[in-house]
């Protein structure tokens, strides 16, 4: 017996999954055909899905992310051209170019490596059927094993972003991420390239371990990239205490991108930081990470400021890819 919350997901995924086959079978299966790249069929049929699942989220976070930053913004933006170096980094990453990318030159690898393991005898696992005994009669249905799924890469995201911050090298990518001074719901997919690779990687060699099915995968993707980009809004959006405990607010995450606060946990120039979290605060609270009560205060890094040696981290995307492998080097 299904669930109204089943049967609305499973109309949706029905109704995507018929626009996204008459997306492909009426536009991009021809061009490919006519281009004489047939042999790329599957990758573009998975393109196209993270291409609609794109589009929905820019349209989402322009109407929805976009009024909460007009209504009540956490800041006045001053520098539009540091917005708009963001809103490229999130149309490459939102409208699967680098998804694209990555299925096209790591895919492979992953794939081969996988199936010489499964002939090797190890398929790896499938943690929702292990989960079975934990909630008998629900734990077969789609939304329970999402939610499972949900927290699993939650906690991984997790350890992920405190190695970024506490690991040198690691930071020196990951700092081009805390330049921003001027933090918008465009703001989350700023990174540079090796950061977002090595993050990527690690994810999906997690969701092959424990058996994520495809379709779960791309949701859990779709959700927590929403959630994150709200995450980064320029709001001062107020809610509930408990609430605030229960999911990462604008509030938590700006505290986390504050000045001396987010980054430098042991006194300037330091490694550490506070607020860690990409879905769920619990796993900060667990471990003795989360910071409530900090105020909202300016986001940015020491070292930007003009009396601590206003480092330049790059104002253009290739500047800033540049500088990010600088800063791995030592330089």
């Amino acid at each position: 017996m299904t669930t109204w919350l089943e049967d609305i997901w499973q109309s949706c995924a029905n109704a995507f999954d018929e626009l996204h086959q008459q997306l492909f079978e009426r536009l991009v299966q021809p061009a490919l055909f006519h281009l004489g790249q047939g042999v790329f069929l599957e990758d573009a049929f998975a393109a196209t899905q993270w291409l609609m699942l794109g589009v929905i989220q820019l349209l989402f976070m322009a109407l929805v992310f976009g009024s909460l930053q007009r209504w009540k913004p956490a800041e006045k933006l001053t520098h539009g051209s540091a917005v708009r170096v963001d809103v490229l980094y999130t149309l490459v990453h939102r409208l699967g170019l680098f998804r694209l990318g990555m299925f096209l030159t790591l895919g492979p690898f992953i794939d081969n490596l996988f199936g010489w393991a499964t002939v090797h005898g190890w398929s790896g696992m499938h943690i929702d059927q292990l989960a079975a005994g934990w909630w008998p009669g629900i734990t077969d249905t789609a939304v329970f094993s999402f939610v499972l799924y949900l927290l699993v890469f939650d906690f991984v995201d997790y350890w992920i972003h405190r190695g970024q911050h506490q690991l040198n090298r690691w930071w020196a990518l990951h700092a081009l991420h805390h330049s921003q001074q001027q933090m918008t719901y465009w703001s989350d997919n700023r990174n540079h390239l090796l950061d977002d690779i090595l993050r990527d990687l690690i994810l999906v060699f997690i969701s092959r371990g424990i058996g994520v099915p495809p379709e779960q995968f791309v949701a859990v993707v779709v959700i927590t990239q929403l959630t994150e980009s709200l995450s980064h809004a320029n709001t001062r959006l107020t809610v509930w205490p408990w609430l605030a405990r229960l999911v990462v607010t604008p509030r938590y995450h700006r505290v986390h991108h504050g000045i001396g606060i987010g980054h430098e946990s042991n006194g300037p120039g330091s490694l550490g930081g506070c607020n860690f979290a990409v879905l769920f605060p619990v796993w900060d609270m667990l471990f003795g990470t989360a910071d409530f009560k900090s105020p909202i205060g300016p986001t940015g890094i020491r070292d930007q400021l003009q009396d601590m040696g206003a480092r330049n981290y790059g104002h253009g995307y290739w500047q800033q890819q540049w500088l990010g492998l600088m800063r791995l080097v030592g330089k």
